[in-house]
């Protein structure tokens, strides 16, 4: 019988090719901050456990990310990443084996995994369940995963729109961006955004609706430019960049604006993040600038799915991906996001099925 039982000992483990972090970053990171390794995975899970491993389809490329790659003094919303350690970040997975009464091999779930080709989550009631797989798997990285529920509630939730409201959203080819531009349509509002390149502007304004859109870099006046989009000034910015748009974008707030806090990436490489100059318009204008975090409001999970994929089966919504193929490319896809190299949501494939 021992015999008979070695084989099927060794053939749950497997190859786990796994991206660590190699040493902490400052300033710009590059691809060298990172390593591909191939370790090995078990496909069981530890006696009396109540964990599962899972093999990872689908990992998701995210800003945030550069923030961890650091190491901080003061703890943030997340904690940094460990050197020789995996990476980890919102991915979809499918169950391989578990311990947890409420998942079974086969099942479908996304959350917080590893990037990597295999993971043993520890604690898998922290996954959400795929409720929609006739829409790509991949949506559950974006559209229909936390990018989506982050458009959702910082728009809804945090900037509170009213049919008519004038709405700017910077980075808003990205992930996140591409959405809030048209959720604002739908609620009613009139939408501007703003891109890094001519193709983007071309998408916000051909494919998401968006009823105009201008290529930041090729903006020598921001001011100037926002005061052509928004003659009649902004009611929500929708923030995605920090910087100098910010500065400007305050300038042109209307009376009782409000400013939906998502995020900074013109700051995260930077060693000496830069000032706001225009902070007395909060007060001049009584102007709201509040920030958020999505995870706050995962409890909104269920209704925001119910609500997005109405929207997708409708064509109210499209969505735009872009997809690297093999964990191996995850080093490059992420430090891409930080040169504006991706168009739409940037994930990697690790396993299509």
């Amino acid at each position: 019988m021992a015999a008979a039982a070695a084989p099927a000992m060794a053939a749950a483990e497997v190859s786990n090719k796994r991206v660590t972090l190699k040493r902490y970053v400052t300033g710009f990171p590059t691809e060298d901050d990172m390593e591909v390794v191939t370790a090995t995975a078990r496909l069981a899970v530890p006696p009396g456990s109540a964990a599962a491993v899972v093999k990872n389809l689908y990992v998701s490329c995210d800003p945030y990310m550069r923030s961890r790659m650091s190491q901080h003094e003061e703890a943030s919303y997340v904690p940094d990443f460990v050197p020789g350690e995996v990476l980890t970040t919102f991915g979809v997975s499918k169950v391989v084996e578990s311990g947890h009464p409420g998942y079974k091999p086969g099942d479908l779930v996304w959350g917080m995994t590893g990037c990597e080709e295999y993971t043993l989550i520890t604690n898998p009631e922290s996954m959400f369940r795929i409720s929609h797989p006739e829409f790509p798997l991949s949506y559950y990285t974006g559209v229909l995963g936390m990018p989506g529920l982050t458009a959702y509630v910082g728009f809804f939730d945090v900037a509170k729109p009213k049919k008519g409201e004038y709405v700017f959203v910077s980075a808003a080819s990205g992930a996140v961006g591409q959405l809030v531009g048209q959720l604002a349509k739908i609620t009613g509002c009139y939408v501007v955004g703003s891109a890094g390149s001519d193709e983007k502007v071309n998408l916000l304004k051909t494919k998401f609706g968006f009823d105009d859109a201008f290529n930041y870099k090729k903006e020598q006046d921001l001011n100037a430019a926002l005061k052509r989009c928004f003659p009649e000034g902004i009611d929500i910015y929708f923030e995605n960049v920090g910087g100098a748009m910010l500065d400007a974008v305050l300038l042109n707030m209307r009376l009782r604006g409000r400013v939906s806090m998502c995020g900074l990436i013109s700051q995260y490489n930077l060693e000496q993040p830069e000032g706001v100059c225009n902070l007395f318009t909060l007060v001049a204008k009584r102007i709201r600038m509040e920030g958020f975090i999505v995870m706050d409001y995962f409890g909104s999970y269920g209704k925001f799915e119910e609500e997005m994929t109405g929207y997708l089966k409708e064509g109210r919504i499209t969505y735009v991906e872009d997809v690297a193929e093999g964990i191996e490319s995850t080093p490059a896809a992420l430090i891409g996001l930080f040169h504006g190299r991706n168009v739409g949501k940037k994930l990697v494939a690790v396993a299509r099925e």
